[in-house]
């Protein structure tokens, strides 16, 4: 763990050195691309006065209520339909169809549905989450060893207590691996969402920026928006690190 918070670390101090010397080398304008310095005091100025706090709330509080809806929805579908090859067989065709489909490119019936506000921004996030979690979920309940399922069979699990005592804790490892992924993607849709949909969050405060010709700001916010993507890649590994995920990853 502190080899890698030191490299971490050293990578990022090397980054900041290879911007610092372009941006001064070549005498990039601030229009163009601002130095570190600048950026650094475009964040201190936005932490300042409220605006990185009330618009990071505002992106996290829409990420969360997105991701949730998908999680509380897709993964337990996803469970039901790996084990029901008819059901598979039927929705499969319907999944794979919408799955490709840009989540921006609902941005415009989003609008229409729900209009200006957090309502939109949550609808886009759910589906950018809903239909990769469902694949995945699929894909880790057919992953299962069909020595477990026998195994539980010989012992009378069906039902509710097959699926929670056997097929959950087994698909496990996988799904946190495609929760993991899915945020990631979850992050990216809400930041570009918010450039259109809301007059809120980093992506507002981006574009706001922009119309101002804040460069600084704007490059700020993408640093922000980096460092908090980075702290919820993290907060879904802590979930490897249950008892359970790791037991079940070391059985496969």
């Amino acid at each position: 763990m502190a080899v890698r918070r030191a490299g971490f670390f050293l990578i990022f101090s090397l980054l900041l050195l290879l911007w610092h010397s372009v941006t001064t080398f070549f005498d990039i304008p601030e229009y163009l691309f601002p130095r570190p310095d600048s950026v650094a005091g475009a964040m201190w100025e936005m932490v300042l006065g409220g605006q990185l706090y009330r618009n990071t709330i505002a992106s996290l509080f829409r990420v969360t209520w997105g991701f949730y809806l998908a999680i509380v929805t897709a993964v337990p579908l996803g469970l039901f339909i790996g084990r029901q090859r008819y059901f598979r067989a039927f929705l499969n065709p319907l999944i794979q169809f919408l799955r490709p489909i840009s989540p921006l490119a609902w941005i415009p019936m989003a609008l229409m549905w729900f209009g200006i506000g957090d309502k939109p921004a949550i609808f886009l996030i759910f589906l950018s989450s809903f239909f990769p979690l469902v694949v995945f979920t699929i894909s880790s309940v057919l992953n299962i060893k069909k020595t477990y399922l026998r195994v539980a069979q010989n012992f009378g699990l069906k039902g509710s207590r097959l699926y929670l005592r056997v097929i959950l804790p087994a698909a496990l490892p996988e799904i946190i691996t495609a929760l993991r992924i899915t945020l990631g993607t979850a992050w990216l849709v809400i930041v570009a969402a918010e450039m259109i949909a809301v007059k809120s969050g980093l992506g507002y405060l981006i574009m706001d920026a922009r119309n101002s010709l804040r460069m600084d700001k704007v490059v700020a916010g993408m640093v922000a928006i980096g460092l908090i993507g980075l702290v919820l890649d993290h907060v879904i590994r802590l979930l490897e690190r249950m008892p359970s995920v790791e037991w079940s990853r070391m059985r496969r």
